[in-house]
């Protein structure tokens, strides 16, 4: 038997991250964030003093960067950059809004794809993103499609940065959540899009409990079947 690949696309702020990762370890599969790995090749571009649209900078160092993935007992995915846990470093806006901007850049989607395939080809993966089962894993045995209203993923976003102790107010994340579906849904490489035989679950009217639950269940009805 093949590892098994679960891939969830969706918006920023649908909850692929904490879904994805809840039922990761309800069926004991590797989850894998992959909006970590490029906030973790962002951090190490941005502290070059390079910008997110420097094609050229960006080549010069690609591959200085050494990104590693740990499972510690915490169970949480933790980002190694050449040698040096950033897992912490890596979330605020800030870098996410970096992120977001360099990943546009094909220098960059190439470097990962592998890493990301790696991964899927040597574990059972939950995996989350933009385009997994549009171009990363467009043979996963389940794919998700994860969304919900823009107002809806932006309260649940502005709750996220409160509880870290992070400043925003709602005006200001709905307009930076609006901004990023307008980047990502319509950048020239991999552009976030449901894929043809995924499932759609618009999680708007739903609590985590109750969205996990659905994940699940789209999960079972499609492994079964295969």
């Amino acid at each position: 038997m093949h590892p098994i690949s679960i891939a969830i696309d969706g918006p920023a702020g649908a909850g692929k991250s904490t879904m994805a990762r809840a039922v990761a370890k309800d069926l004991g599969y590797v989850y894998v964030d992959t909006g970590a790995i490029y906030r973790t090749v962002g951090y190490y571009i941005q502290m070059c003093g390079i910008g997110p649209r420097d094609v050229d900078g960006v080549t010069r160092l690609i591959d200085e960067v050494n990104v590693e993935l740990q499972y510690p007992e915490d169970g949480l995915q933790h980002m190694i950059l050449n040698g040096r846990d950033v897992t912490d470093e890596i979330r605020s806006p800030e870098m996410s809004e970096y992120a977001s901007k360099l990943s546009t850049l094909a220098v960059v989607r190439d470097f990962l794809l592998d890493v990301q395939r790696d991964l899927a080809r040597k574990h059972n993966v939950v995996m989350d993103g933009r385009d997994i089962g549009t171009v990363v894993l467009p043979k996963a045995d389940v794919k998700i499609y994860l969304t919900a209203s823009a107002e809806v993923r932006a309260r649940r976003r502005l709750a996220e940065f409160r509880a870290k102790g992070q400043k925003s107010d709602f005006e200001t994340v709905l307009r930076d959540i609006r901004q990023r579906d307008e980047r990502d849904m319509n950048r020239e490489i991999a552009p976030l899009k449901c894929a043809k035989d995924a499932v759609r679950l618009d999680t708007s009217e739903l609590t985590i409990e109750q969205s996990v639950a659905a994940m699940k269940e789209i999960i079972e009805k499609r492994l079964n079947r295969c």
